[in-house]
């Protein structure tokens, strides 16, 4: 595999619209941030003739990362498509920003992909999150390789990289992560630094030299052939006990030797069912250079191992209803459903949503249904709507070169879908289909926002609408109890690219305020409070009195209302007037401004006037009554608290334990899970995880995930309450 001269610059470069589904690839590009993602995705784009230059199309623009808000941030915020061509094969190739910050433009990409190329850094190493990121692919059985890059580093040693992967990827087959190159090093620096200029080919044992900035093959000499001969040896055993031919090791064993082709064919066969794993190497072309280290052998293995989109199963379907439809998978002359991936917006074009044909053909100028449904929850309303399709196109930098159609395993964008959000299915308008949105991690990061002044004021509520169309990581919030706006994010990167592009897409200037959790006051002790609603001067009279006596109740009791009142001393139609008084009071609170909770309040007596009472005098009567009371009791605030489940690597739990302790935490549990890590469940005064998305990545180098919900509120420790900045103490 990969063992082919390839002067010529790849079959067209340039890729359109395919023809069948057997002439695609859909691979994504995983990797932590820094590891070279971007880079690789450039030259193998130059390797295929698709750039001018390294990364570079005609118009001088890059290929991936063109967004101009990724030059300022100096990395990947988005989900990047760059098309090529190879030998006749169209691949798609989906670039993943690395920072964990955008784990949902990463997610989208697995979405869309049908394969994936692990990017790992030579002189990084393999981090945290990418193993889980591995671990999330292994489960739904997707195909990987792993790319090895920055051969060039000073330390950077592939031989190690190789152990390396298969100690993190290979799980209890090590085996099935191995290399199918070796570097070939050039003369040492004067540094002692041997810089990688060629590829070793175990199967073929042929050189590829690189140096000359294109791929010369050539046979190995003979010192190098005990080397190649005994790293072959183990790419081949690895191989055959991965074969589907039972009898292969077996033979092999006994001493029968295997032609090459059928362990290519083998080869082949077990990378795209996603049980071998090859290991390659790859580095950008030099300067004037048309072909980077190992991108053409990494652009045979894409389109010779990995598996086309007739290989992947078919998404489960339903109809908006949610009745169940069985999916005939990827055939373009069945049935339309497309899945929106991403969703951006381009300020001369307007809505710009990328899609992936699962089944069917979509034409431009088609009329489509829009189904959304499942992310109620971050602001997306449930939606079924028809829409014609504007222009399609297939997107390179920051052109767009148009197509006529998009057939099933394609991927392609679509201009100008007023209604489509990220996550939303498109299906024949004549036949709707729905299909489940792919898992998103919970935004817990809070970012209460302001709008700047009152003409931002006015376009605020569109252009939050419009971020979190594009971006379903995201979830808005209008919060009855504080007031506030809060944008719920990933973490801090998250919520900058948030802001900038509030004010740079949408012209929205905004103000980051504290952000305030949501407090209740309750009472302490019983206490009595008499209100007193009386005016006679000046038309009509008001005449309302009331007594009443309030005592706490238990933990998640509410507002109890009871009458009491005997000899009618307040008339029976006014006394679910005073309840209502009772009621609306408790809602604004008695002290800080908070809601009122957890009580018992019982109308004792009162005195009403024949003429001058009413609905109003008593409800007024009543809410006076309470505030009275509340005067006389000692009022205690109730904090929210929240339990939390925190997933950590062993050998950080100490630490995570500790870090929860010192935020007033009660641990209520750990439990062991599969992969060497440890569930840890506990409760926490939200007040005190504001900010512990960011901190528990901190913590945990990256490992560790949470999530939280809404237990009940406990009275604050007084000493805390009265540490608190006054305008998180105090209600707007």
């Amino acid at each position: 595999m990969g063992d082919k001269a390839h002067t010529h610059p790849g079959a067209a470069g340039r890729a359109s619209a395919a023809d069948h589904p057997t002439s695609v690839r859909n691979v994504v590009l995983v990797g932590h941030s820094g590891s070279g993602k971007t880079t690789l995705v450039e030259a193998l784009a130059l390797t295929a003739g698709a750039v001018n230059r390294a990364g570079r199309v005609e118009d001088g623009g890059c290929v991936s990362d063109y967004d101009e808000m990724e030059h300022r941030q100096q990395r990947s915020v988005q989900l990047s498509l760059v098309p090529v061509e190879w030998d006749g094969i169209k691949i798609n190739l989906l670039d993943t920003p690395g920072y964990a910050d955008f784990v949902g433009e990463l997610r989208a990409g697995l979405r869309a992909a049908d394969a994936a190329l692990f990017v790992v850094s030579a002189s990084d190493g393999v981090d945290g999150s990418t193993r889980m990121v591995w671990e999330e692919c292994a489960a739904v059985g997707m195909p990987r390789a792993i790319v090895v890059t920055h051969l060039e580093a000073a330390r950077a040693d592939f031989e190690e990289m190789t152990r390396i992967c298969a100690e993190a990827f290979g799980g209890d087959d090590p085996d099935a992560v191995l290399p199918l190159y070796l570097p070939l090093r050039g003369a040492p620096a004067p540094d002692g630094h041997a810089p990688v200029t060629g590829l070793i080919g175990l199967l073929s044992r042929k050189l590829f030299d690189y140096a000359s900035g294109e791929r010369v093959e050539s046979e190995p000499d003979g010192e190098r052939l005990p080397l190649i001969d005994e790293a072959r040896s183990l790419l081949i055993e690895g191989i055959i006990s991965e074969s589907e031919d039972e009898t292969l090791m077996e033979r092999y064993l006994g001493g029968e030797q295997v032609d090459v082709k059928t362990l290519i064919e083998d080869l082949e066969r077990a990378v795209a069912r996603g049980v071998f794993f090859p290991v390659l190497a790859a580095a950008p072309a030099a300067d004037g250079a048309r072909q980077g280290l190992g991108t053409v052998e990494l652009l045979d293995l894409v389109t010779r191992g990995f598996p086309t989109p007739l290989e992947r199963a078919a998404p489960r379907v339903t109809t908006p209803e949610g009745a169940a439809r069985e999916l005939r998978m990827c055939d373009p002359g069945e049935s339309l459903v497309a899945e929106v991936v991403k969703t951006s917006s381009d300020p001369y074009v307007g809505r710009i949503s990328m899609v992936r044909v699962f089944s069917g053909t979509l034409r431009a100028d088609q009329t489509v249904h829009v189904s959304g449904h499942g992310l109620a929850d971050r602001g997306h309303e449930d939606h079924d709507v028809d829409e014609r399709i504007g222009a399609l196109s297939t997107p390179f930098g920051k052109q767009q070169r148009p197509v006529s159609h998009v057939i099933a395993g394609d991927l392609a964008c679509v201009a100008k879908l007023s209604r489509a959000e990220t996550g939303d299915t498109l299906s024949a308008k004549e036949d709707p289909l729905l299909m489940a949105p792919w898992e998103m991690p919970d935004p817990l990061l809070p970012l209460a926002i302001q709008a700047h002044s009152k003409p931002d004021e006015d376009k605020l509520s569109q252009g939050l609408a419009r971020l979190v169309a594009e971006d379903p990581t995201m979830r808005l919030e209008h919060n009855r109890d504080t007031h506030q706006v809060v944008l719920w994010c990933l973490g801090e990167a998250h919520a900058d690219v948030a802001l900038e592009r509030l004010r740079g897409r949408y012209g929205v200037q905004v103000d980051v305020v504290p952000h305030r959790v949501s407090l209740r006051e309750t009472f302490g002790g019983p206490a009595a409070g008499r209100g007193r609603h009386v005016k006679q001067s000046g038309g009509h009279g008001q005449y309302a009195i009331c007594e009443i006596e309030v005592e706490p109740l238990p933990n998640g009791s509410g507002v109890e209302f009871v009458d009491k009142v005997v000899g009618g001393a307040v008339p029976r139609q006014f006394i679910p007037s005073v309840e209502k008084g009772v009621r609306a009071q408790a809602a604004r609170g008695v002290a800080a401004g908070h809601p009122l909770i957890d009580v018992r309040v019982t109308l004792l007596d009162g005195k009403a006037h024949s003429v001058d009472s009413s609905d109003a005098a008593f409800q007024t009567a009543g809410a006076l009554a309470l505030r009275e009371a509340a005067a006389q009791a000692r009022i205690h605030l109730l904090e929210p608290v929240a339990e939390v489940s925190v997933l950590v690597g062993d050998d950080y739990v100490g630490a995570v334990m500790s870090d929860l302790s010192g935020r007033r935490g009660k641990v209520l549990g750990t439990e062991q899970t599969s992969g060497g890590r440890t569930l840890i469940r506990a409760e926490v005064p939200e007040i005190e995880i504001g900010r512990y998305a960011v901190d528990l990545r901190s913590l945990s180098h990256g490992t560790a995930r949470f999530d939280r919900r809404y237990a009940r509120h406990e009275p604050m420790p007084q000493q805390v309450a009265d540490r608190l900045p006054e305008e998180v103490r105090a209600a707007s």
